[in-house]
């Protein structure tokens, strides 16, 4: 017999590779937001939470249409579309400061109390957005075409990590960018990694009926799905291409609602600590992410997620073979053992105390079992779905995540300028002009205090509060909408 070909894991390669590419340009303004970029323009805390949450409502919003876009156009032009944007909108990034002073001088200062700095910001991480929101719509699309249904948590979770090394890499290298050559060649350097991408994925990808590099027996194993019997008359029937869904039709699914309702109370976690993770460890501990220090216990972070994540992400195919779960159920119970490790996050302010490298790995293990939760998750929209379908729900479960991380940004930052206390005039308004903080006001209003904390760190002992409990509350929710499987009929 010939031997298999193993083309579906090259695919895989191109997607992981892809997913690190997209974390690394979103997170080079967190990497260089507290040490570079906000000295320049005076941005607070607010200021950030404002950029990072619209980014999370526009890709949210983004997302919504995204798989609709990818299910439409194709898996190929679709993915080509989408690098192509949030490449050139991570490069965008770099005329901020350009513009900015260009503004100034024309006499336009912002509006709606927002200053021009963080408007340019704000356009740029829109184009951003509008691109990101197509990678993982896409890359589940492919993950479904080149995986059968009992090996997509664990190809779900190699291209997922993507997301863990770009955050690895990213802090070895991006503030060394900014340091050495400034803050914009780190936006130009980071996003010019994605139309090099470009060319890979046009010169690879096909389908893998009609891919020359996919024999007739690794074609085989993609499709077995479609060939076997399921075994219980829970597991899943044989998988057809199908017609498409309606966003609106998609809507009137209980299994829609447990795929959104798992995403809007989590992802915001995982974003929180990807965009605050730097200035944290700056706050709480004076460690810049320029700093050996500060690349090292960022390092170590994501470290933990990327080898953890894709070990724990390895359980539900040991539930579905080994203890002959069907593949939601073993799923489930296996996104319930995930949703134990971000409880550690509780832990991370009060070992703080000690040593900068509790929270570190605390925050690691709760990242670690987001993204096998994470990656789970995106693996129940092709067990429940058509393939036909995946892009579009993935699409409305990417605005979901994108809601919910757009909560949790803004508020964090709104909480964190809060905490800190604001120096105020006698009299005046809280919210004070900068002519007026420049003034030498004489009075303040004392730092926030909570459960023994002041100032930001009781509004990061909040946060993480909401971090920890996030995932077990949507797990009862999603078990609550889907107690057991059920494949949707279009």
């Amino acid at each position: 017999m010939k031997k298999m070909s193993n083309f579906r894991w090259i695919m895989c390669s191109l997607l992981f590779f892809a997913t690190t590419v997209n974390y690394m340009d979103r997170q080079v303004l967190s990497l260089t937001y507290k040490d570079f970029i906000a000295p320049v323009f005076g941005w607070t805390d607010n200021d950030y939470g404002t950029i990072t949450g619209v980014f999370s409502i526009i890709y949210a919003i983004c997302n919504l249409f995204a798989g609709k876009f990818i299910d439409r156009l194709g898996t190929k032009k679709g993915y080509l579309w989408a690098i192509f944007i949030w490449s050139l909108g991570a490069c965008l990034h770099a005329g901020c400061g350009f513009g900015n002073s260009a503004l100034n001088a024309v006499g336009f200062t912002g509006m709606f109390g927002i200053t021009v700095s963080v408007w340019l910001f704000l356009a740029c991480r829109s184009v951003l957005a509008l691109g990101e929101a197509g990678n993982f719509p896409a890359a589940i699309k492919v993950t479904a075409e080149y995986f059968p249904k009992k090996d997509r948590a664990f190809a779900t979770s190699i291209f997922n990590a993507g997301s863990s090394v770009g955050a690895l890499v990213a802090p070895l290298s991006i503030p060394l960018i900014a340091k050495w050559c400034g803050w914009e060649m780190s936006f130009i350097i980071i996003g010019a990694l994605g139309f090099v991408w470009m060319g890979f994925w046009m010169w690879l990808y096909k389908k893998p009926a009609e891919s020359s590099r996919v024999n007739e027996a690794e074609l085989a194993y993609i499709n077995q799905d479609e060939a076997e019997q399921p075994k219980d008359s829970t597991a899943a029937a044989p998988e057809a291409e199908g017609k498409g869904v309606s966003i609106f039709k998609a809507f009137t699914f209980r299994q829609t609602w447990a795929l959104i309702f798992g995403r809007l109370l989590t992802d915001g976690v995982w974003w929180f600590f990807l965009f605050w993770t730097p200035g944290y460890l700056s706050d709480q501990f004076g460690y810049k992410s320029s700093d050996g220090m500060g690349m090292a216990l960022i390092f170590t972070l994501y470290a933990i997620v990327t080898f953890v994540s894709i070990f724990l992400c390895k359980i539900p195919t040991y539930m579905v073979d080994r203890r002959g779960m069907n593949p939601y159920e073993g799923r489930m119970l296996s996104m319930f053992i995930f949703a134990l490790f971000p409880l550690l996050a509780l832990g991370a302010q009060p070992l703080g105390a000690y040593s900068a490298w509790w929270p570190a790995i605390l925050i690691g293990f709760a990242c670690a079992g987001h993204q096998a939760w994470s990656a789970n998750l995106y693996s129940v929209v092709g067990d429940m779905f058509p393939k036909s379908t995946i892009g579009t729900l993935t699409g409305i479960a990417q605005f979901a995540a994108g809601s919910g991380s757009f909560l949790v940004n803004k508020c964090a930052g709104a909480l964190f300028t809060y905490a800190a206390g604001t120096t105020v005039v006698e009299g005046v308004e809280k919210e004070m002009t900068k002519e007026l903080l420049a003034s030498g006001a004489q009075y303040a209003r004392p730092a926030m205090e909570f459960l023994g904390y002041s100032g930001k760190p009781a509004g990061y002992l909040i946060v993480f509060g909401y971090c920890a409990v996030a995932y077990i509350v949507g797990w009862c929710v999603m078990k609550t909408l889907v107690p057991h499987y059920k494949k949707v009929e279009i």
